[in-house]
């Protein structure tokens, strides 16, 4: 009778176990995959990286390009967490503009909190198989159809310019975020002051909008491309 009340436990344990080493795994592969690319980084890299032997690997994956997925997946989702907490965070009467800024501010705290499932996502999708694409499509486009129901909101409010595919917006606004990760740096001021600073210019642009923009006397304006 003992012995049967402790097997659940035991199994139990060996379970936690496993999916403490498949944490520390996917870990190390994540900060060698942002450091060295997908196609520099070998098992037995991964493997050494989290202190266990390389056959030992196949017991947790089945390939790197199953790790790769699940490091790519993760970035994904850590992100995408942190744009929901936010957004949701709002209260209900919140306007399309307030859930915008909230999403951006997400997004960059999702980027540059989990550096290196997120880094790695940005850096690399470049250069992975095609097969390792499609596995990770899934998630991506779930992300991407969330930032698409927000703009569409708000164009239907008539709080951001309908001439712009929504595509087009989306992939403007989270390729300029996404690109925070190469150049952002915290001992310049605070996350949130850095945030609000990001809305502003996703929203507003660089351009001055209360005052009237002068061309200098004598110059004719030239006329745009056909």
């Amino acid at each position: 009778m003992r012995k049967s009340r402790n097997r659940p436990s035991a199994a139990r344990s060996t379970a936690d176990t496993d999916l403490t080493k498949r944490a520390q795994i996917l870990d190390q592969a994540a900060k060698l995959f942002r450091r060295h690319g997908y196609a520099a980084t070998t098992l037995r890299q991964i493997a050494e990286a989290t202190g266990i032997k390389a056959g030992s690997i196949y017991y947790h994956f089945s390939s790197k390009e199953e790790i790769l997925v699940e490091v790519m997946d993760t970035g994904i989702r850590m992100v995408a967490a942190a744009v929901r907490e936010k957004v949701d965070a709002l209260p209900a009467g919140a306007s399309n503009r307030e859930r915008i800024a909230a999403a951006v501010e997400g997004h960059l705290y999702g980027l540059l909190h989990h550096g290196d499932f997120t880094s790695a996502n940005i850096r690399i999708y470049g250069q992975i198989p095609q097969s390792a694409k499609d596995r990770h499509r899934i998630v991506r486009l779930e992300y991407a159809d969330y930032w698409d129901r927000l703009f569409a909101k708000a164009q239907r409010s008539g709080e951001l310019r309908s001439d712009v595919p929504l595509s087009v917006m989306r992939l403007f606004v989270l390729g300029s975020l996404n690109f925070t990760v190469e150049w952002y740096n915290p001992k310049r001021g605070s996350f949130e002051s850095f945030a609000r600073s990001i809305s502003a210019l996703v929203f507003d642009g660089i351009l001055n909008l209360g005052k009237e923009l002068r061309r200098p006397p004598g110059r004719r304006r030239v006329a745009e491309p056909a």
